[in-house]
């Protein structure tokens, strides 16, 4: 639990891969939200890797991005740090060496966006 690691660490950010490699396996919208409801009580960044959310196979399950599910929460949460993570070389097109990708970069203080 975060409440243990606190005395031998200061946690910042947390991880979330979504979905996963190479299962596919998609969380849904109310597993988000908890994310992030859970990021935003503790003070943390959120790091979202989303690379592969053409990649869902199983019949019933749909992608949600952690940035469309924290634009649906509201003036409380528009606060929350969040960079997205996505590719243009993985996902549908599976182009394998090849490496290109983007942040969208959410709520971040101007001065932690520049690049020097």
């Amino acid at each position: 639990s975060i409440a243990a690691v606190k005395g031998q660490c200061k946690p910042r950010a947390i991880v979330v891969i979504n979905p996963g490699n190479p299962t596919g396996q998609v969380l849904p919208k109310d597993n988000i939200r908890s994310i992030l409801e859970f990021a935003h009580r503790e003070k943390l960044v959120v790091l979202a890797d989303e690379v592969y959310q053409h990649n869902v196979y199983a019949a019933g399950y749909k992608f949600h991005s952690f940035k469309k599910v924290l634009m649906e929460m509201g003036a409380e949460y528009n606060t929350l740090e969040l960079a997205s993570f996505m590719s243009v070389s993985k996902g549908w097109m599976g182009e394998c060496g090849l490496r290109g990708g983007y942040a969208e970069i959410v709520n971040f203080h101007p001065d932690a966006k520049v690049l020097r």
